[in-house]
C-alpha cells in the first residue's frame, strides 16, 4: 500500500507528463529546504553507532569491467538516485524483482501480493568501486535494514529490504557483512535483510525513471528522498558523483539541493 505522500499510479504518470505547471525553484527555495532538512535531519531510521567496512569483501580489479548487483530497499525511487550519484556505478535502473513478468507493473507491485520488490538493478565498475562498498551504501543511507516489509509508512513487502546477488562470491560477501553488523549490534534491532539469487528483474516504467531527478519538490521525494541523498552526501564524499560526471540535471534538481542541505549533516 501506498500513503497519502506517494503518488498512485494514475497520479505519478499526470505529474511527470504535465512539467509545464511545475514552479521553478528559486535559490530561496533551495534554502529554505536545506533548513528543513538541517534542522530535522534524516527521516530514514539511524544506525547506533557508524556502519563499519565490511571485513569481508571482493578485491578492486586492475582493468574496467561490468558486474550486476539487485538491491532492494522500500521505494526505488530514492535508491535509484543514491547509486546514479555514486562514483563508479555506469548504470542505475529502478524495477522489479521476486515476481513474474505479468505482474512487473507498478499497479499490480503496489497491492503487495505479486512477491515483487521494489528494486535496482546496479550495473558498476569492479575498478571503481567493489561490492562490499556498494552494500556499506545500501545499509547506511538508502534504507533501514531493521524494519520488515516496510520503510516507515511505506508497508508491504513490495518495500522489504533485499539483496539479490547475481554469483556465488556476492552472497558470501552479503551473509558476512550482515552477519557481521548484527554481531557488532550496529543497530538498535538486527537487520533483516533477504540475501537471495537473482531470477529475473523487470525494469519499470519510464515515468519511474530518475523519478527525484524528474519531481525534486514533490512532497514525498522532499520528506522521504532528498534526505537519504542528503545523508548519502554527507557520509560518503568520497564517492559522491557530480551531475555533469552521471546524471544529468538543470539547476535546482536534487543534486543542486541536496549540496546544500548536506552540508549541513553531519559525519
Amino acid at each position: 500500500m501506498h500513503r497519502a505522500l506517494r503518488p498512485t499510479e494514475d497520479n505519478s504518470r499526470v505529474v511527470h507528463f504535465n512539467r509545464k505547471g511545475e514552479t521553478k525553484m528559486s535559490l530561496t527555495f533551495v534554502r529554505k529546504l536545506a533548513a528543513v532538512l538541517i534542522a530535522f535531519g534524516c527521516s530514514m531510521a539511524r544506525a547506533s553507532t557508524a556502519i563499519p567496512d565490511p571485513s569481508l569483501d571482493e578485491s578492486r580489479t586492475k582493468t574496467a569491467g561490468r558486474e550486476t548487483t539487485v538491491l532492494a530497499a522500500g521505494c526505488f525511487w530514492g535508491t535509484q538516485a543514491i547509486y546514479k550519484h555514486t562514483r563508479g556505478v555506469i548504470a542505475a535502473t529502478a524495477g522489479y524483482t521476486g515476481g513474474t513478468a505479468d505482474t512487473a507493473h507498478y499497479s499490480f507491485v503496489s497491492t503487495g501480493s505479486t512477491g515483487h520488490a521494489e528494486s535496482v538493478e546496479i550495473v558498476y565498475d569492479p575498478s571503481q568501486i567493489s561490492y562490499g562498498q556498494l552494500l556499506k551504501i545500501f545499509f547506511s543511507a538508502a534504507h533501514d535494514p531493521t524494519q520488515l516489509n516496510r520503510q516507515n509508512d511505506d508497508i508491504g513487502t513490495q518495500y522489504r529490504s533485499g539483496i539479490f546477488y547475481t554469483n556465488k562470491q556476492q552472497k558470501h560477501i552479503a551473509d558476512a557483512y550482515i552477519q557481521q553488523l548484527n554481531k557488532a549490534k550496529t543497530f538498535a534491532k538486527p537487520v533483516v535483510t533477504q540475501v537471495v539469487s537473482l531470477e529475473k528483474f523487470y525494469p519499470a516504467e519510464a515515468n519511474h525513471q530518475d523519478y527525484v531527478s524528474h519531481h525534486p519538490s514533490e512532497d514525498y521525494v522532499v520528506k522521504n528522498e532528498l534526505p537519504k541523498l542528503a545523508q548519502f552526501h554527507a557520509t560518503f564524499s568520497e564517492l559522491w558523483m557530480d551531475p555533469q560526471e552521471g546524471i544529468q540535471s538543470k539547476k535546482g534538481t536534487e543534486s543542486t539541493m541536496v549540496k546544500a542541505a548536506g552540508a549541513g549533516v553531519k559525519k
